[in-house]
């Protein structure tokens, strides 16, 4: 069991009791985050990031940590996300193992980590663990709550169960409910890690790790984070330049399964498989219709903001476009000024994360108009 915090984080002590929605609490949790730029004296220009299922709090560089975050060309001062404007907090999600409380933490009532014993995890859950966060920044009302991926769910948690806790919302990528297609792709990520024998209910270490089922189940997800059109222009049907061994016959042969597995080596081992569980069937159980009589469109338009941008890519498969549409409709019926942005990039899911070109100047006319507005 081992946590991956990056240098320079910070923390804040959750509420104790912190009570989970599906049962369970937690005692001695904590949030770990990370900040750029300066809150100003009216306490109105916070940007709160909520993130994907693996990413650290660690979104770009700065003093405390020179390295290079996951979201480095879209955050820092003249940049998309402008830090000479915005003072913004990127959290690490609660269940995670980058610092925040999670599976891999260690149980205070035991001295041993949580694994299993962890409260059922839910989206809401990490939405009010987010909200801690801000409080404890001393921030009343957010600017802009800004969710991608798996953090777009947490985003519209997070305006449901806190009314007027932001002025605007940008939706990257997210969605108001789990589809068949992404439960079913998860369902297959969970089943190759409990499989592995060495997942042994949770109860694994360095020597004995589910290193197989990890790696299967992250071959999964990227598949589904790009494109069939990326994957073909990309590796098209190239082979690799040694035939397969004669004591490995069904090997790798082709570059496109060489890449998925570097890609899967690295990541094994970077992520707790435990955490990993927890966070990926969070997102299965979220759906905003619990909150609208069971309709979706009636929970979303319970959101209370002024401005909101929902963007979407084209090629996305694990988050289709209709979902980005459906929480931008929603919003608006909820009284919100809001922009459904559906982009045409090849690079599927992952597009936010790579394709700045397009993402970078959506997001930075939003944020600018927010901005204006707030200036008079």
């Amino acid at each position: 069991m081992t946590e991956f915090i990056p240098a320079g984080t910070r923390y804040v002590e959750l509420p104790s009791p912190f009570v989970f929605k599906r049962g369970g609490e937690l005692r001695g949790g904590r949030m770990a985050y990370e900040t750029w730029g300066r809150l100003n004296a009216a306490g109105d220009n916070a940007i709160l990031i909520l993130t994907g299922l693996s990413p650290n709090a660690h979104a770009a560089s700065h003093a405390d940590n020179p390295e290079a975050g996951w979201w480095e060309a879209m955050l820092g001062p003249g940049k998309p996300i402008d830090t000479a404007r915005w003072f913004v907090i990127c959290v690490n999600s609660l269940g995670s193992c980058k610092g925040s409380s999670g599976p891999a933490s260690i149980n205070p009532g035991t001295g041993q980590p949580w694994r299993l014993d962890f409260p059922e995890l839910s989206i809401e859950d990490g939405a009010r663990a987010a909200h801690a966060v801000v409080r404890a920044l001393g921030i009343e009302r957010l600017a802009c709550v800004i969710g991608c991926s798996m953090g777009g769910m947490a985003a519209l948690a997070y305006l449901l169960l806190h009314p007027g806790s932001a002025r605007s919302h940008i939706n990257v990528s997210g969605s108001a409910r789990a589809l068949p297609f992404s439960i079913a792709i998860r369902s297959l990520q969970r089943e190759a890690i409990r499989l592995d024998p060495n997942w042994n209910g949770g109860h694994y270490d360095e020597q004995r790790y589910p290193e197989t089922g990890m790696r299967i189940a992250r071959k999964l997800g990227v598949v589904t984070y790009r494109s069939a059109m990326e994957w073909d222009g990309r590796f098209g049907r190239v082979k690799l330049d040694s035939e397969c061994r004669e004591d490995d016959p069904f090997g790798l042969e082709f570059e496109v399964e060489r890449y998925l597995e570097g890609h899967a080596r690295r990541f094994a081992r970077y992520f707790d498989p435990n955490c990993y569980l927890y966070l990926s069937r969070s997102m299965d159980w979220f759906d905003v219709a619990e909150y609208g009589e069971g309709d979706v469109m009636k929970g979303l338009a319970k959101i209370r903001v002024e401005r909101a941008l929902s963007i979407g890519v084209e090629t996305d498969i694990l988050f289709p476009l209709q979902q980005q549409e459906q929480v931008a409709e929603g919003l608006r019926a909820g009284g919100a000024d809001s922009e459904f942005l559906p982009l045409p990039s090849p690079q599927g899911h992952d597009a936010f994360l790579v394709d700045i070109a397009r993402f970078g100047p959506a997001i930075e006319r939003f944020l600018t108009r927010i901005y204006a507005e707030q200036r008079g």
